[in-house]
């Protein structure tokens, strides 16, 4: 008896059945869809709304900015200098020079009966100097800035990599009791402490969303928020999450590319002064409307009497 296992294989073909009817034969559609292919260098960042979440536009960021490979030694160097950077290094003891009295020897050498001793700043007395004590020192070490920027994007890029880099439109707050309302945000979104507290950053603390920034302080067990100037790597990496204004990123990236621009190390002051600049100009577009001394603390003295200066001109006659 023929069965499957025995049969040759060209008499396992089935062929169709007359009686049955027959399906129509299949044609190939083709179907246009303009697309408009991105370059290869750049990657694309959904641009949402807060608190929730809708999907607003697109935005193209180069690969070197946010999809960099990790690298451990980098962002291990860069939390080693920004750790060594805050040390004070105030600690000081008194050594037996410096503590207050007369360096007379206490007794005699000899003929007292007692153990031989010398000045009352000896260290084995009590009110003495301190021995191996520590003095007041700078901690902070040296890291060069392209590696420093560097790490800086390695940082980002391992956030967007993991998808716990949240690009939102703006961040401010939308009722009163900023309090709850964020309560309600970070449990409806996973942004709580069960899921990893989350850094919320923003370009600047203003007006707009200055209650925002109170309610974050009350709510500090699921999350913090920072502006942009305060944030380093290490915060970058100590939370579940980041949900960052879409402004402070594009200023923490510009801020971060030395390594990328030549010459941008030498002009260093340049740059902090035309940053400075820029959040005026970013500030005055949206609204936001400062007095001379909010000014001065903003961007400094110097900076304010620059941007008067540059804004007054004389015209040509």
């Amino acid at each position: 008896m023929a069965t499957l296992a025995n049969m040759p294989i060209e008499q396992m073909t089935l062929s169709p059945n007359p009686h049955l009817p027959q399906p129509p034969s299949a044609t190939p559609i083709s179907i246009s869809v303009p697309t408009t292919p991105l370059p290869s260098t750049h990657i694309t960042t959904t641009i949402y709304s807060f608190p929730t979440l809708e999907p607003l536009r697109y935005a193209y960021y180069p690969h070197n900015h946010l999809y960099l490979p990790l690298r451990r030694d980098l962002l291990h160097r860069a939390v080693i200098y920004e750790g060594d950077k805050t040390r004070s290094g105030t600690a000081h003891t008194k050594w037996r020079d410096d503590v207050h009295g007369s360096h007379k020897k206490l007794y005699p050498q000899k003929g007292t009966g007692r153990a031989r001793v010398g000045d009352k700043q000896s260290p084995v007395r009590r009110g003495g100097g301190v021995a191996f004590g520590p003095k007041a020192r700078d901690f902070s070490t040296k890291l060069p800035r392209k590696i420093y920027d560097l790490a800086w994007r390695t940082a980002l890029s391992y956030r967007y990599r993991r998808g716990e880099l949240v690009v939102v439109d703006r961040l401010q707050n939308q009722r009163s009791n900023a309090t709850w309302w964020l309560k309600q945000i970070f449990e409806g979104n996973g942004w709580g402490n069960a899921s990893g507290r989350s850094l919320l950053v923003s370009r600047w603390r203003g007006k707009s969303n200055n209650a925002l920034y109170l309610g974050m302080e009350r709510v500090g067990e699921d999350g913090r928020m920072l502006e942009v100037s305060d944030v380093d790597v290490k915060d970058l990496l100590g939370m579940g999450r980041i949900v960052i204004e879409q402004k402070a990123l594009n200023a923490m990236l510009k801020e971060h590319v030395s390594d990328l621009v030549p010459g941008i190390g030498a002009a260093a002051g340049q740059l902090s002064t035309s940053a400075s600049s820029a959040v005026m100009e970013e500030m005055l577009e949206d609204g936001e409307l400062l007095d001379a001394a909010e000014m001065e603390e903003l961007v400094g003295e110097e900076a304010v009497d620059g941007l008067i200066r540059d804004d007054v001109k004389p015209t040509s006659a």
